[in-house]
């Protein structure tokens, strides 16, 4: 079987390796979908001086795919189910484990894809617990994309409740991004589109944006304040993580709006008083989903009908992973999905 190591400087390598054998209480996947997000780039990008070769990983941890032996003990799914993954692993006794958010286990976790071999080969290794099964509607690449980026963009806007004709204003129009507005808008919400990259915009469009703002040429916080009514969109969520653009977020929501910070990364400084304080602002911390939030997520797409099929705009086999990591570091693309087997 193959699988896909990053080796930095950009560079990705698809190696010969054992196949393993589920033990007690585990999962052998066979992979068919694997999605890649924007968090693959620490290791896409480190320096190869400082790769370990010792310690690589198998990269990606959007895995999806169809059970192909199950170790002793496994009751909850079977040869033949078709399975998206949880890509976190925990003690599942403390306090954030018994409530489905292991990658917050008191603990410590392991996470697929990073400190444990992940979804961008053949087949896959796994927890029992961490398999959640796939509505049948549900294509794999679709199953990819919501086993982190759509997902973890659902639930920010699950937890900023916009209601039916509200303004959110979503900056960055990547894969989370434009996934935040294609779910805010499901909700009847009025998205404003904000980014630097016309294709994207485009794209934010047919996701349901009803206005957009090129960043790179305009006064943000200006323009989604005139498109809001003047005092401002009712919700903002930052998707990209840079410093600035999350002050464009703040200042670009109403007094006593909400605000959702969803993109990693990096070191903002706020005026608490004037910026959040004194305007009464509500601001939230998003990240990923819980075991049963990614079942959630998946029952929503399907019973709304969301256009995935328009998220994802790229797709490869696993030999051409290399290609497909330049085009998703290009911004030249929505979703991009490694289709396994291919």
């Amino acid at each position: 079987m193959r699988g896909a190591y990053f080796l930095g400087d950009e560079k990705i390598v698809v190696m010969d390796i054992p196949k393993p054998d589920p033990g007690s209480g585990e999962v052998l996947l066979e992979m068919q979908a694997s999605g890649i997000c924007g968090s693959d780039f620490r290791r896409y990008r480190q320096p190869s001086s400082e790769v370990n070769p010792d310690t690589l990983k198998v990269g990606g941890h959007e895995p999806c795919g169809v059970v192909a032996e199950v170790g002793g003990g496994v009751t909850n799914v079977k040869a033949g189910d078709r399975v998206m993954m949880h890509h976190y692993s925990g003690c599942r006794q403390c306090a954030m484990c018994e409530i489905g958010y292991t990658q917050m286990c008191l603990e410590g976790r392991e996470t697929y894809g990073f400190t444990m071999d992940g979804g961008h080969q053949d087949f896959l290794l796994v927890p029992d617990y961490t398999c959640v099964p796939m509505p049948e509607a549900l294509s794999f690449e679709a199953g990819a994309a919501i086993a982190c980026g759509t997902g973890t963009a659902h639930h920010a806007v699950k937890r900023l409740a916009p209601k039916p004709g509200e303004t959110v204003a979503v900056f960055g129009q990547g894969p989370v991004g434009l996934s935040a507005t294609m779910f805010a808008a499901s909700m009847g919400a009025k998205v404003i589109a904000v980014d630097t990259i016309d294709s994207r915009l485009a794209l934010a469009k047919d996701l349901g944006a009803v206005e957009t703002v090129d960043a790179s040429t305009k006064d943000v916080v200006g323009v989604v304040k005139e498109i809001a009514g003047g005092d401002g969109s009712d919700v903002t969520l930052d998707a990209t993580g840079i410093p600035d653009v999350r002050l464009q977020a703040v200042d670009s929501v109403r007094v006593w709006g909400r605000v959702c910070f969803v993109g990693e990364g990096n070191t903002t400084t706020f005026d608490i008083s004037d910026q959040i304080i004194h305007r009464q602002l509500t601001i939230y911390g998003s990240w990923t989903f819980s075991l049963g939030g990614l079942a959630e997520t998946a029952n929503y797409v399907v019973d709304n009908d969301m256009p995935m099929g328009k998220l994802i705009t790229h797709t490869y086999p696993l030999d051409e992973i290399d290609e497909a990591y330049r085009m998703f570091a290009s911004g030249a693309s929505g979703k991009v999905v490694v289709e396994i087997g291919r």
